[in-house]
């Protein structure tokens, strides 16, 4: 392994700083759980590796009371979620995701942040804030400018950061009344895997049980994370059964773009699609039934 020098600024504007300072040399780091293997395995060899550690405005988790806007800084680690009772009860979609990632140990040292950078198309963190409409906050030498998370990928590892750019943390709109959410990661085994497939499904109702707004996103099933938009418009506006959800779950398979791999068929992983989202749909149907 390449020697490197560890940096560790306190504040967003110093960390741009030393980027700057040490131009391509320098690599941000948050937990450390994708860059330091890429560094120990040869495929990355910074000179600088600068944290964000230090950074309290990036470790901060907050859902403002009187707005209803969550607000999650990039450094939160998945553990911070997962054991957030917030975060279960009002965020389930969140929950679901960040508990399935990697295991305890990668769990308690891995960033939301990082999870959404690495910009792998099976990453579980994308997927609810994605469906809850999140927008990621990002901050570079010419200030801060806003992203829908569903915007910032480009393709498998790449997304729309600017060199020097930080991704400081990444903000949810207030969630609807009568609004339910869930995720389910489809693998060969619970944890320690790789998704075949995830699904993430939010549906909202309106007062006389039909659907006001619906998300259907899906992981493993494009270059990069996407929603089934086909699917969502069919859901919005219509009285939500299974029948109507079986239905959803077709439209979101033809509509996703998956492939064959070593990991699985393409045929498998359509078939996992139209099923899921069926059975999230009901669990979103539940949700809100039991809040009424």
């Amino acid at each position: 392994m390449k020697a490197f020098k560890y940096l560790s600024p306190t504040t967003v504007e110093e960390a741009i700083a030393f980027h700057g300072r040490h131009s391509e040399t320098a690599k941000y780091i948050g937990g450390g759980t994708d860059v330091i293997v890429k560094v120990k395995e040869g495929w990355m060899e910074p000179d600088y590796l600068i944290s964000l550690k230090k950074i309290e405005e990036m470790s901060e988790l907050h859902k403002n009371d009187a707005t209803g806007e969550l607000s999650i800084g990039a450094m939160v680690t998945h553990a911070t979620l997962e054991k957030s009772l917030m975060i279960r009860n009002e965020y389930p979609i969140i929950y679901d995701a960040v508990s399935n990632i990697g295991s305890l140990q990668v769990r308690n040292v891995g960033t939301i942040g990082g999870n959404l950078i690495n910009a792998v198309p099976s990453a579980d963190g994308a997927i609810p804030l994605i469906a809850l409409d999140g927008v990621a906050l990002l901050h570079g030498p010419d200030g801060e400018r806003s992203v829908e998370v569903k915007d910032l990928f480009i393709a498998p590892y790449k997304t729309v950061l600017k060199p020097r750019e930080i991704l400081k943390k990444i903000t949810i709109p207030p969630q609807e009344p009568h609004t339910g959410s869930a995720y389910i990661k489809f693998g060969r085994r619970a944890a320690m895997e790789l998704p075949l497939i995830g699904i993430g499904v939010l549906l909202t109702l309106d007062d006389d049980d039909t659907c006001a707004k619906a998300r259907i996103c899906l992981g493993v099933a494009a270059p990069t994370p996407m929603r089934a938009f086909d699917a969502e418009n069919f859901l919005v506006g219509k009285k939500i059964d299974e029948n109507i959800l079986i239905e959803a779950g077709k439209i979101a398979a033809d509509e996703s773009k998956v492939r064959d791999s070593i990991r699985g068929k393409a045929w498998h992983r359509k078939e996992m699609i139209r099923v899921h989202v069926r059975r999230m749909g009901l669990k979103c149907l539940n949700m809100i039934k039991d809040n009424y």
